[in-house]
């Protein structure tokens, strides 16, 4: 690793003196805030419904804000976002357009080509791409089409219309480089790709999120009109910003308020309305009472340009909480070459030296697309609960349906989202993912993301974390230790840094969330564990969060193995911080008593099948009719995730763990109870796996035969046997059937917009080649698995590891046909010489194709990527 020292590292050890480690400024605005469950004031829990796209140019928000490429401060008070119009459309382009869950063929999905280019953990330096079409953006084709289709027909998607097919399109780049921490410079560059001139309309819009709608009058801020190249904001706590601008014409105000006569033929609260720009621009509606208003919580200078073909026009402005008076001094715009130079520095010492450039700009844009992520995300359950929204009165119904039981829980913080779009909301355990590679690029803010779950107002005064706003009851995959652990580990070896403290602090709060998941996901108390769908929506035959009928019980194989990584890993953490502090050590023996424990249900009590030599979900009634349901899927594959190795220099250092370990094992063996695998290699180290050597090589075998997991672009979530040969389990008079689908869910399960029967995954694929090195490390040449299966080629799992990581880089690496499969169909879009690095980062992966599928932009957990490629030792280039 290059040396850690440079203007951004540097600025990130001056933001590690605050309480909380972020920037004042950044791009902390979301996509989209329609659609949320915290803007649903309905009875029936219709979020969707009860604020559509159509709502949210009209209608005030409650929780937050939403544009397009924009920033906002730090608590989301004063917002500024690109506004776009290109003659043709019957709405201005505020915001990100896309279907709600009801009007997708799969679910809720973005409609929009925009890209994360680039971005600083200090966000000193960001910018953004947006693709606006030049003809009428195809809203009605975009929804009509997409309801007609059903589940087994792909998503029609925005590249389907044909509107980019003759290149009349804009490139609205969006440059922000900061002076300081609150002054920020802004570019504005608009590239017209097509072969005639084109014009287009530009309001870089400031404003005020509505506060006083509930905070009173007393305290409304106010936006005024300096002269004809500036504005300035007022805000009682905030303090003032002035907005700086090149010289125009036109610069029009507006209240941010909801516009009751359009949405609900209700008098207005006042004239000027949230949407008024809309009418004014694109009609020419009260146009000039908006110049003449001088002051509101809604601005913009408007910029008519037209951009001859292949040429593009730039527009400069600077926010800033100083009063300039040359505020575009003489070679200003060398600030953003100053930034971006600086980018190039920071990001230059993390690329691994053997690193293609291709790689390089995948980690880069992955990195960029996590920082873009970052959302302002606010939600009080007491009040969202007890108050109404101005539209619909406080409901019985409501106290008593989705979150009731979370009144505690109030977020107010800046958090790292799955898909500032599709999932604008945290999700608990893609936000340990998250964490992992955030770790690489901000170490402190990592830490803080993850600490932040475990804290009073988030987790549930039992221990439970709260897994989305959907639902915070749902349960997901416990990795909270795991990713501490990655994190600990990566600040370690990048920055030096070992943080004992660190781990003190979390490794407290995970203790009361483990004994939450013995206390109450262990039905029986026998260490098999439930947990219903955990994270993995439609991978079962039917809903594993569902009630089940009558004495019904479905122990759970990917459960119970959760349990046993986070056992394993809760020992590694105490193990840790005990060779720094000794009264750590008894509790290091607890948690490998729990893994010792849970082992053995796991291996003994059903869930392994020794016909089939894999793990399986067992159902059964009344404690007995215990019968297997035999679907070979990442279920009966999780429990490869257990496994850790502990070192001589430990059993040395710590003889009290030794000594407990060693009576444990003997009392075990003495009574003829199960005992893990736990294997010794040469130098004394010690290996502790959920799955025995024998049993392991079974499960290789599966997982490496490309007719079942193994494919092109990694490990699939369930095996492709299942596409000629479906699964169907009758009982009690009710039918359950799975099969492979590569794509698109063809399930309605979980709203349907995500699919685990066939496509891949990369947190599960990250998960794998974690273990296999582990294994590998360990067992060395000793342990060679046939890799593919049939092929001939026996290697040992570290080289089955860089097998499965040259996989997920080819779902993003350029071809030899200058073509990356991530793209799938739409490689003829991004072979063009302006679109071939972009690059985007799905949810999830064609199991068949490795084309990207789900949400767009999951920077997010699929920025995991980045992670494996600093982890590329000289001769790995992928596969």
């Amino acid at each position: 690793m290059k040396k850690m020292d440079n203007a951004e590292i540097r600025r990130l050890q001056q933001n590690a003196t605050k309480e909380v480690p972020l920037e004042k400024w950044g791009t902390y605005l979301s996509e989209r805030q329609w659609g949320t469950v915290r803007e649903d004031y309905s009875e029936n829990g219709d979020a969707w419904n009860y604020f559509p796209h159509d709502h949210s140019r009209s209608r005030v928000y409650r929780w937050g804000e939403d544009g397009l490429g924009g920033i906002s401060d730090i608590s989301q008070q004063l917002c500024f976002a690109v506004t776009l119009w290109n003659g043709k459309d019957p709405i201005l382009k505020e915001r990100a357009f896309g279907l709600g869950n009801h009007e997708g063929n799969h679910g809720e999905d973005v409609k929009e080509l925009y890209y994360y280019l680039d971005n600083l953990p200090t966000h000193y330096y960001m910018k953004y791409l947006y693709k606006y079409p030049q003809e009428a953006f195809p809203y009605l084709d975009l929804i009509n089409t997409n309801k007609s289709r059903n589940k087994q027909e792909p998503e029609y998607e925005i590249l389907d219309t044909g509107i980019f097919n003759e290149d009349k399109y804009f490139d609205v780049f969006v440059e922000y480089a900061k002076n300081d921490s609150e002054d920020i410079f802004i570019k504005i560059e608009i590239f017209n790709r097509g072969n005639e001139k084109a014009p287009i309309t530009i309001l870089p819009t400031l404003w005020f999120y509505n506060n006083w709608q509930y905070a009173g009058e007393e305290n409304k801020p106010n936006i005024s009109y300096v002269n004809n190249r500036s504005i300035k904001a007022d805000h009682h706590s905030l303090g003032s910003y002035y907005l700086y601008f090149q010289q125009t014409d036109d610069i029009l105000f507006t209240e941010n308020e909801t516009n009751f006569e359009r949405l609900y033929s209700r008098p207005n609260k006042t004239e000027f309305v949230k949407d008024a720009f809309h009418e004014a621009i694109i009609k020419g509606t009260d146009f000039q009472k908006l110049k003449d208003k001088k002051t509101g919580t809604k601005c913009a200078p408007v910029y008519h340009l037209d951009i001859e073909p292949r040429q593009s026009q730039s527009i400069f402005l600077r926010l800033s909480n100083k009063e300039i008076d040359d505020f575009f001094p003489e070679n200003f715009e060398e600030i953003f070459k100053t930034r971006k130079k600086e980018a190039d520095e920071f990001y230059e010492a993390i690329h691994p030296a053997s690193c293609t450039d291709d790689q390089k700009i995948i980690q880069r844009q992955a990195f960029a697309g996590l920082l873009w992520n970052k959302q302002y995300y606010h939600y009080d359950l007491d009040r969202w609960l007890h108050t109404s929204d101005g539209i619909t009165p406080v409901s019985g119904k409501r106290m008593n349906g989705r979150n009731h039981n979370w009144k505690y829980l109030k977020n107010q913080d800046i958090l790292s989202m799955p898909d500032n779009w599709e999932y604008p909301w945290y999700a608990s355990w893609d936000t340990a993912f998250h964490c992992i590679s955030l770790a690489v690029i901000d170490p402190l803010f990592a830490k803080h993301q993850l600490t932040l779950l475990m804290r009073e107002w988030y987790m549930d005064p039992q221990g439970q974390l709260p897994a989305y706003e959907w639902d915070f009851n749902d349960v997901n995959p416990p990795v909270h230790a795991f990713a501490a652990l990655q994190i600990y580990k990566t600040e370690q070896k990048l920055y030096g840094n070992t943080d004992i403290n660190f781990l003190k602090s979390i490794f407290q709060k995970l203790i009361i969330n483990f004994t939450w998941w013995i206390n109450r996901k262990d039905a029986d108390g026998n260490s098999i564990f439930e947990g219903g769908f955990l994270g993995l929506d439609n991978i079962g035959l039917f809903n594993r969060s569902m009630v089940l009928p009558g004495n019904m019980l479905l122990e759970q194989a990917d459960g119970t193995s959760w349990m046993g990584m986070y056992a394993l890993d809760m020992m590694n953490i105490a193990l840790e911080i005990a060779m720094h502090d000794i009264s750590f050590e008894n509790t290091a023996t607890k948690f490998y008593e729990h893994f010792v424990i849970i082992a053995e249900a796991l291996n003994e009590l059903g869930l392994w099948n020794e016909e089939d030599k894999f793990f399986y979900d067992v159902l059964s009634l009344n404690k007995s009719d215990a019968f297997p349901l035999k679907v070979r899927s990442v279920i009966g594959l999780t429990p490869l995730f257990a496994v850790a190795s502990i070192d001589k220099e430990v059993f040395d250092k710590l003889p009290g763990f030794t000594k407990r370990m060693k009576w444990f094992q003997n009392y075990r063996i003495t009574n003829q109870l199960y005992l893990p695998s736990q294997d010794k290699s040469d130098s004394e180290n010690i290996l502790l796996s959920l799955v025995h050597k024998e049993r392991l090589e079974y499960l290789f075998e599966k997982l490496l035969d490309e007719s079942e997991f193994l494919s092109d672009g990694g490990i699939r979530a369930l095996s492709k046997y299942y596409e000629k040969n479906p699964y169907t389990l009758n009982y009690y008079g009710n039918t359950y059937s799975i099969k492979y689908d590569p794509g698109d869910s063809t399930s309605d399960m979980f709203g349907g917009n995500s699919n685990w029967r066939g496509p891949v995954w990369m947190p599960v694929n990250y998960l794998f080649i974690n273990a296999f090195k582990k294994l590998g490390s360990f067992y060395q040449d000793s342990l060679k698995v046939e890799c593919p299966k049939g092929s001939g080629n026996f290697k040992n799992l570290n080289e089955v590891a860089k097998e499965i990581t040259g996989r997920l880089l080819y779902i993003f690496e350029k071809n030899n046909n200058n073509e990356r499969p991530v793209n799938g169909p739409y490689n003829w879009f991004y072979k063009k010489e302006e679109n071939c690095n972009l690059v985007l980062f799905h949810e999830y992966f064609n199991g068949d194709t490795s084309h990207g599928l789900g949400a767009s932009h999951q920077t997010g957990w699929t920025a995991l990527i980045s992670n494996l490629i600093l982890d590329l030792k000289d001769d790995d280039h992928g596969k």
